[in-house]
């Protein structure tokens, strides 16, 4: 991730002062991030001051500011040129580039004012008496009309009923009501006349101008939580493929809205999220209850009878050994055939049968690691707060047997750390011998690369074990010098599971990505998981 990227929480003040204060004490070192309110009142970004010199400004307040310096424009004129290319800015640069500033504003229908008022050669505000061409009333003093950038004057009831009806149509941007003029109206004025005679439409305005940025802007997501908490999450440009974790407690992936999967592109985690909710049950039934036609390979299952079985394609076989046998048999024996011998098999490679067993392996090893996270995640983790209780309340310890966080700590690591392993197969499931096909100049390469992260995958998995054993222990029965070793081994553990992790990310993004055809990215490593935003009080 870029240096300088931000991280941001919109969400409604519940009002619960000590889930601000506990998740304080979580705060991500190198990501910015503000909470604000989700209420278009509300609407606004905190700064990174002491608590009594908080400020508040608009949430989209930095871009804003960057668009109205770079092309000398008002904050309205920024805010529609922004939702005109949908707040890409990199499409803005790439705009002004080609077209230059004049077209690529008046393309978003932003006329400036100096343009308008020499075209026009009358003032910004009326001093004397006009008439609105709308509803042709003439005797209207300046304080009843209203102007827009474009020059077109107008009565502000005339103005008013034409932004109402314009709200009621769902539009965000509300254009002049001049014939073929395609100005877009000062938000300012809109908000000002509606709120005076239609306050509903003028709050709905405010909503409308909050989504242009929420569902508009490719780096602002609403969390995916069920019900949904209201809030919404920012990142940096070109931090798309990012894990974040809401301050709701649900943790995601910012790519594709799914729930946390790295090391596994979001890409090849649809896929085997689809199969292992859909069909792992049945294959591991297949797996285990049916053995495959040697002639056209599609499985079998035996109720009864004897060990001669006939597929519904004609062919007989041994249901010992699933070889091909002819039809004339005893109950005991089948006639020319034996299978108490092994034997090496030299006929077609039962590839469906194959394809079921190799799924059967990582799913099976994907489903074990998984059951082990929530297990160590519901039962070892009140285990472990219990234990640093005991060893932070024996006074008659020293003190650095009575701190306890190197606990905490290390069942953190090993919860991420068991996500990883658990990923990491339907990454391999997918990776070696799946779907993805190898640049035909690359496939050479993929087998060292496989045998690299299969090595490390193995290492990995196996200090996770380790790790697991360790953590179980009654560690406040033992005596101090106990201790002081386990604790030393628990801190090594920690840190070899951080290095292995962030080996095994690197493997997959640099060397086994790269291999394939279709073009594919994962989320950055981080060490302790999903990055969470720095929480500021509203």
């Amino acid at each position: 991730m870029a240096s300088d990227d931000d991280c941001y929480y919109y969400y409604e003040d519940d009002g619960d002062g000590e889930e601000d204060e506990e998740e304080e004490g979580e705060e991500a070192a190198d990501w910015d991030g503000l909470a604000v309110g989700a209420d278009e009142d509300d609407l606004g970004l905190l700064e990174d001051d002491p608590p009594h010199s908080e400020r508040r400004v608009d949430c989209w307040q930095e871009d804003l500011s960057t668009m109205m310096n770079l092309l000398n424009i008002k904050q309205h004129q920024a805010r529609s040129l922004f939702i005109h290319h949908r707040w890409k800015i990199d499409c803005i640069y790439d705009c002004l580039d080609r077209k230059g500033r004049d077209r690529m504003l008046r393309e978003a229908g932003i006329v400036l004012q100096e343009k308008s008022s020499m075209l026009i050669g009358a003032s910004r505000t009326p001093s004397r008496s006009v008439q609105c061409n709308v509803c042709f009333d003439d005797d209207l003093s300046p304080a009843a009309v209203s102007t827009m950038d474009c020059g077109h004057c107008f009565c502000n009831d005339c103005w008013t009923e034409h932004f109402n009806a314009a709200i009621d149509g769902g539009k965000k941007q509300i254009r002049c009501m001049e014939v073929k003029c395609l100005a877009i109206c000062d938000e300012g004025i809109v908000q000002r006349l509606l709120g005076q005679k239609y306050p509903d439409a003028a709050k709905r305005f405010d909503r409308f101008l909050l989504e242009s940025y929420l569902e508009d802007n490719d780096f602002v997501k609403w969390c995916p939580s069920i019900p949904h908490c209201g809030r919404a999450i920012r990142v940096g440009t070109g931090d798309r493929y990012c894990e974040v974790k809401c301050l709701c407690g649900v943790t995601f992936c910012f790519n594709c809205m799914e729930q946390t999967h790295s090391p596994c592109p979001c890409t090849i985690w649809k896929h085997w999220n689809t199969r292992i909710h859909g069909e792992s049950e049945n294959i591991k039934w297949i797996v285990k209850n049916t053995k495959s036609c040697p002639k056209c390979f599609k499985p079998i299952e035996k109720h009864d009878g004897c060990n001669l079985v006939k597929c519904k394609c004609g062919q007989y076989m041994c249901w010992l050994c699933g070889g091909p046998t002819g039809s004339t048999h005893t109950w005991t024996n089948i006639e020319g055939h034996s299978c108490n011998r092994y034997k090496e098999s030299k006929d077609k490679v039962d590839t469906g049968r194959r394809q079921l067993e190799r799924y059967a392996h990582y799913c099976n090893r994907f489903k074990i690691h998984e059951d082990s996270y929530k297990e160590q995640h519901e039962k070892l983790g009140p285990a472990i707060k219990e234990k640093v209780k005991q060893l932070e309340s024996n006074h008659l310890r020293p003190r650095l047997i009575r701190d306890g966080d190197w606990l905490t700590d290390a069942h953190q690591r090993l919860l991420w750390s068991r996500q990883v392993v658990s990923r990491s197969y339907a990454f391999a499931y997918h990776m070696f011998g799946g779907e993805l096909q190898a640049h035909r100049s690359e496939r050479g390469n993929l087998a060292p690369a496989q045998n690299l992260f299969e090595s490390q995958q193995e290492q990995l998995e196996r200090h996770v074990e380790q790790l697991s054993k360790v953590l179980v222990t009654d560690i406040p029965a033992l005596p101090d010098q106990e201790i002081v070793k386990v604790k030393q081994e628990v801190v090594n553990l920690d840190k070899i599971l951080e290095r292995l992790c962030g080996e095994m990310y690197t493997c997959i993004q640099d060397e086994l990505l790269p291999l394939l055809t279709e073009p594919m990215d994962i989320a950055a490593y981080t060490p302790d998981g999903p990055v969470r935003a720095k929480v500021f009080r509203a």
